[in-house]
């Protein structure tokens, strides 16, 4: 059974630095706090030393005193010694001689028995250093052991010899200075080491502990180091992030849509906001049942209810009545769980692509039409001369017959009809040959203008033109352009019957690098359904007219490299848009 791993190694900090950090950290303070156990070691030593060299000599001097002032004997001294073993911590006190005898003792029942110190006594008598060591005790516990060389007497004190009884407390013989038996002794004094070694052991854990804490400390102050440093790194990485994905978000040119876990528009980029004419502060936070149009909204819904990727193309209308083609994909983002937590929604408006599309089409048709119309056009012609031929014999044979004279004379305007007809035919169906020259486009336009005043005039037609006081002169094969001009003027003309406007407007679109030329007219306007044959060959909505006239207009602007497009409401008039770019001495289009 396979399961996700939902956490992180510890805080995120590399196994490399915890291993480093106990390194560096673990020997120094393990070397301090052995340290500071090797000096309360001493310390302890020390203490007890001066302890038993204090004892020592207050029982020395003691001993001295009553010796020499009062007489004592051995049962005096063996008093003494019992009642100064009486003090806390003095386990025992005894005396031996240089033979290991014990002289005096705080348990009478040694008195006499040999003392095996493993000691020196011989060197132990002859020195008045305090010597120590650790000895076990009768019931296992540890004693501190503090001997050195015992001398109650001198001899003499103030000019005095002093005289030791025999048999009494030192069992030797003493007649004058320098007649004295060997009667060297020496001190042992036992002091307990429960308590001193209970507060050893308190201060070794107490300084394990502090040592370990103090670890703990120092290990905690590198780590947060590293992780000062990385929160600072990680933190300046991800605004670095936040800001590329947020300006990557609010610039990409597809519309993005992000629906949260609560179901509330979490974001909604500018693209968004361009296609579906909606402000990003009206939509943020809101629920896609408030905001959302119809198409959309269902499309979120079904994406609910659905897994994986879907993808699909719908017509979503806008605030404007406008109806949008586009081209909808939206997925789930899910949770460590596999549940949905957010949505994502991406859309692009399809208007530009679908117009291409049937430009492309169109463009395809056009070319199998034209081929088709060249060799069509060339098989026509052959027989329409012949006919035309036929036609003029006739008329002057029948000069004397008035109905047929005027058959031929009919048969004569007919036959050149569908010449003219075959002749835009083959000039739309051959390649376009433009002849580019440096003109100003300002007075081909006013030249075209000309050409229809009288016209629009007889009409009552008023004519208008403005321009752009930026425009410059441009390449273009004026001849065309005014072909192009006259046929846009005279549609106009026709469809103003009672009067009306004809305007023309020249502009420059800086941003686009392109001259606009606007031709509008007030006429009776474009029906829907027509607006998009409008270019295509052999369409018009004229009894009289060929079809051809768009269509040629169409291939000669796409010649110069620009557009043309067509505006219209029926009986509100029509508005034509002709783009050209901006082509320079030596530029290309």
């Amino acid at each position: 059974m396979n399961h996700k791993i939902t956490k992180k190694s510890w805080v995120g900090i590399p196994p490399l630095v915890i291993i480093g950090a106990v390194l560096i950290l673990a020997p120094i303070f393990l070397f301090l706090t052995l340290d500071s156990i090797n000096r309360q070691k001493e310390s302890t030593i020390d203490l007890l030393k001066e302890k038993g060299a204090a004892l020592i000599r207050s029982f020395e001097a003691g001993a001295r005193t009553g010796m020499m002032g009062m007489r004592w004997g051995g049962a005096q001294v063996q008093s003494l010694l019992s009642e100064t073993a009486q003090q806390p911590d003095i386990a025992y006190i005894l005396i031996t001689n240089v033979g290991g005898i014990i002289l005096a003792d705080s348990d009478l029942a040694n008195i006499g028995k040999q003392y095996r110190s493993n000691v020196d006594l011989d060197q132990a008598s002859r020195s008045k250093k305090v010597e120590w060591r650790q000895v076990p005790g009768k019931d296992g516990s540890k004693i501190f052991e503090v001997f050195r060389q015992f001398s109650p007497i001198r001899g003499s004190l103030r000019g005095q010899h002093v005289r030791v009884v025999k048999n009494d407390w030192c069992r030797g013989h003493m007649s004058r200075e320098g007649d004295v038996a060997d009667s060297r002794q020496v001190i042992f004094l036992g002091l307990d080491m429960g308590p001193v070694e209970a507060a050893r052991q308190e201060d070794i854990r107490h300084s394990i502990f502090m040592a370990l804490t103090l670890l703990l400390i120092g290990f905690a102050g590198i780590v947060s180091l590293f992780l000062a440093q990385a929160y600072r790194s990680t933190r300046t990485s991800l605004s670095r992030v936040k800001a590329f994905s947020d300006n990557l978000v609010h610039n990409m040119p597809i519309g993005l849509l992000a629906i949260d876990a609560d179901e509330r528009i979490a974001s909604f980029n500018q693209a968004a906001e361009s296609v579906l004419r909606l402000s990003s502060n009206s939509a943020m936070g809101k629920r896609p049942t408030e905001i959302l149009p119809q198409p959309l909204l269902e499309f979120f819904i079904q994406l609910k209810t659905r897994q994986g990727l879907i993808d699909k193309e719908l017509d979503c209308p806008v605030k404007d009545g406008k109806i949008i083609p586009l081209e909808v994909v939206g997925t789930s983002l899910k949770g460590d769980e596999d549940s949905a937590v957010s949505w994502v929604i991406l859309f692009r408006d399809l208007t530009e692509i679908q117009h291409l599309k049937k430009e492309i089409a169109r463009t395809q048709r056009l070319a199998s039409i034209g081929r088709l119309a060249a060799g069509v056009a060339h098989e026509i012609r052959n027989p329409l001369s012949s006919i035309k031929g036929f036609a003029t014999y006739f008329k002057e044979r029948y000069r004397e017959i008035p109905e047929d004279h005027k058959t031929a004379e009919i048969m004569i305007q007919e036959v050149e009809r569908l010449d003219r007809v075959i002749g835009q035919l083959l000039e739309f169906a051959r390649p376009m040959n433009i002849q580019k020259k440096t003109a100003s486009l300002e007075d081909v336009i006013k030249d075209s203008l000309k050409m229809v005043e009288a016209e629009a005039h007889q009409k009552g037609i008023k004519v208008a033109f403005s321009s752009d006081p930026q425009t410059k002169e441009v390449r273009i094969d004026t001849d065309r352009i005014r072909q192009v001009l006259l046929n846009l003027y005279l549609n106009a003309i026709a469809a103003m019957e009672s009067g009306g406007v004809l305007s023309v407007e020249l502009r420059q679109d800086d941003d686009a690098g392109r001259f606009r030329i606007i031709v509008s007219d007030s006429g009776t306007g474009i029906k829907h359904e027509d607006l998009p044959h409008l270019f295509d060959p052999y369409f018009t909505t004229k009894p009289s007219g060929t079809g051809l006239g768009l269509a040629i207009v169409h291939k000669i602007i796409e010649s110069h490299g620009g557009e043309v497009s067509v505006e219209s409401r029926y009986g509100e008039g029509a508005t034509v848009t002709i783009r050209l770019p901006y082509d320079r001495e030596g530029s290309t289009a």
